[in-house]
C-alpha cells in the first residue's frame, strides 16, 4: 500500500468522497449538497473552509478526507474520515495536522469538534493532539440518536507539540 498524498479537495472529489462517506457513516452520511456548500467557501481571499483529501497515488482512490470551518478566532472540525484499509497508518493524524495548521494560519484560538461517543478510536486521536472533552450534544447524530462528545483544543497550548503520531 502506498502512502496517500494530501491535497485540497475539489468538486470532482465529491463523488468518490461520498462513496467513502456512505461506507463509513451509513446512517448519517453527508449529502452531496453539504459538500458542495462547504467547498463553495473553501477558495479565494475570503475562504473560511479547508477541505483536504488523501489520495492513494498508486490507484487514485480517496483514502481519507477532512474539513475545517473557521471564523472569528474559532475553528470547527466539520468532518474527518479514513477508509478502513488505512486505519492505523497515521493517516487520520496527518489529516488532522493539516486542519490544525490551517486553523493556526487563520489565527484560531480554539478548535472544536464533535465525535460520536461510541467512536473511541477517533477520541484517542483527538486526545493525542490535546483536545479535551467539554460536553455532550444529546442525540446529535441522526437518525440513530447517538450522542456526540464535544472536544476543544486551545491552539496556543498545542503549538510546539510536534509528535502526534
Amino acid at each position: 500500500m502506498s502512502t496517500p498524498v494530501l491535497r485540497e479537495m475539489r468538486w470532482w472529489d465529491i463523488a468518490p468522497v461520498l462513496d467513502v462517506e456512505r461506507e463509513l457513516f451509513p446512517e448519517d452520511a453527508w449529502s452531496p449538497g453539504m459538500f458542495w456548500s462547504e467547498l463553495a467557501h473553501a477558495r479565494g481571499p475570503r475562504a473560511t473552509r479547508r477541505y483536504v483529501v488523501a489520495q492513494d497515488p498508486a490507484d487514485g482512490r480517496i483514502a481519507g478526507y477532512a474539513g475545517l470551518a473557521a471564523a472569528g478566532g474559532l475553528g470547527d472540525v466539520q468532518t474527518i474520515a479514513v477508509t478502513r484499509d488505512h486505519w492505523g497508518t497515521g493517516l487520520g493524524a496527518r489529516l488532522l495536522t493539516d486542519l490544525l495548521q490551517h486553523a493556526t494560519a487563520w489565527e484560531c484560538e480554539e478548535v472544536l469538534l464533535e465525535v460520536r461517543v461510541d467512536n473511541t478510536r477517533a477520541q484517542k486521536l483527538y486526545e493525542r493532539f490535546g483536545f479535551e472533552p467539554i460536553g455532550f450534544r444529546r442525540g446529535y447524530y441522526q437518525p440513530g440518536g447517538i450522542d456526540a462528545l464535544v472536544m476543544r483544543l486551545h491552539v496556543h497550548d498545542a503549538q510546539g507539540t510536534r509528535n502526534h503520531g
